[in-house]
């Protein structure tokens, strides 16, 4: 794999409900529960972005937001492809989806994944990994200038794992 020699330049913590793809070398970071992310890297053009959702699907237009798997999952593919990337040459990656019963009945995450993984399958978008499920939260870091992802799985999430530059912002 030819990587992107140029350095990082500056860091980005993804929060829910937002989609980010970087003009310049970033490492993205984010922190999942049953929550799903999912980052897409173009191998020919050697950028990478990434969405953070919440929810599976949204049925109607009035709440249509990047907090529903199906709107982040298709705005950030089309992101992708207004930024000049061909689908044939994107690769995704799906992390999250946890599930723990002693906060929820119903599992989300599964919900959250599978909503993924199909709207990746329709577009024939091949996924080339998955960390998903389990009853564990993830920490994820995401180098854009060469694909390399970090996955730190944690028991217990604090405010501060959700928010670390809070006072940059």
């Amino acid at each position: 794999m030819n990587q992107d020699s140029r350095p990082v330049v500056q860091d980005y913590f993804l929060k829910p409900g937002f989609i980010y793809l970087p003009d310049r070398p970033t490492t993205i970071s984010t922190v999942l529960g049953s929550s799903v992310a999912v980052s897409l890297y173009d191998k020919s053009l050697k950028t990478g972005g990434m969405n953070h959702f919440l929810f599976p699907f949204v049925c109607g237009r009035e709440k249509t937001t990047a907090l529903y798997g199906n709107v982040a999952v298709l705005t950030l593919i089309r992101m992708m492809a207004d930024n000049g990337s061909k689908l044939s040459d994107l690769e995704a990656q799906i992390f999250g989806g946890a599930f723990n019963k002693e906060y929820s009945k119903r599992n989300i995450g599964k919900d959250n994944f599978k909503s993924a993984r199909h709207i990746l399958s329709d577009k024939k978008i091949k996924i080339v990994s998955e960390d998903v499920g389990g009853e564990l939260g993830r920490k994820i870091i995401f180098n854009t200038a060469n694909y390399e992802i970090g996955i730190l799985k944690v028991g217990h999430l604090r405010e501060s794992d959700w928010y670390p530059y809070s006072n940059d912002r």
